[in-house]
């Protein structure tokens, strides 16, 4: 008898495998032929609502729909009794970016206090929040800064960012011109790590600066205080 209820299981799992897969078929055609313009399925998976469907398109654009793709839904998904926004936590997992992949060679340190915490920046020596960002983050200690100049405004973003770059003491430049608005002096070197950020950037979907990542992989886009700073490393420290 238990070895018929096994194979009755099995056979019930290989048929909700294979009746998944066929409803994920329908949803793929019918949203296919019926929005042409909408971006290449990249995946489809059942939303935490009965009935919903997620559809991921562009790396992380959410999108939701019914089990025949009848109609397609942009926005948040709610969840009520625990007061989360679902989307903008699958997103926010989507967006993660694994420390460990992060090419550090291209990138300099700052190194506060014991330096046990790290963190990531990309930043663009012209933007004015990361100069606000600069600015509160001296507030915060016990930290490795990874500095990515990320120079995406402009050709003068690029000249500063290769002039610090190739600066004797790249973090004393750094800090001089974001800090203490002092100039970067004209330097020469090497400087293809900062290419290479940029094409790292745009493979991560890094629009805009700056841009965070902290040691479990959270990304956090824009000028968040020292507090929330300090919040985030002591959450990544937990992990």
């Amino acid at each position: 008898m238990k070895l018929l209820r096994n194979i009755a299981a099995c056979g019930l799992l290989a048929w909700g495998l294979g009746a998944a897969v066929a409803q994920e078929a329908v949803i793929r055609k019918n949203l296919a032929d019926r929005l042409p313009s909408l971006p290449p399925i990249e995946e489809v998976s059942k939303a935490p609502m009965n009935g919903l469907y997620e559809i991921r398109v562009n790396g992380n654009d959410i999108f939701y729909t019914d089990a025949e793709g009848n109609f397609l839904i942009q926005g948040n998904l709610i969840d009520t009794k625990q007061r989360r926004n679902l989307t903008e936590e699958r997103v926010d997992k989507l967006n993660a970016v694994a420390f460990d992949a992060l090419p550090l060679k291209d990138a300099f340190t700052l190194v506060r206090g014991n330096g046990k915490r790290k963190l990531a920046v990309f930043e663009d020596p012209n933007c004015g929040y990361c100069k606000r960002f600069e600015r509160d983050m001296q507030k915060v200690t016990d930290v490795t800064v990874y500095m990515f100049l990320y120079p995406i405004l402009g050709p003068d973003s690029a000249e500063k960012s290769k002039n610090i770059w190739c600066a004797k003491d790249k973090g004393k430049a750094w800090q001089d011109l974001m800090v203490r608005d002092q100039p970067v002096a004209p330097a020469s070197c090497d400087s293809s790590a900062l290419a290479r950020n940029i094409e790292f950037g745009k493979k991560h979907r890094i629009t805009g600066t700056p841009t965070l990542i902290f040691a479990d992989g959270t990304r956090v886009p824009g000028a968040v205080s020292a507090q929330q700073v300090e919040k985030y490393l002591n959450d990544a420290k937990v992990q």
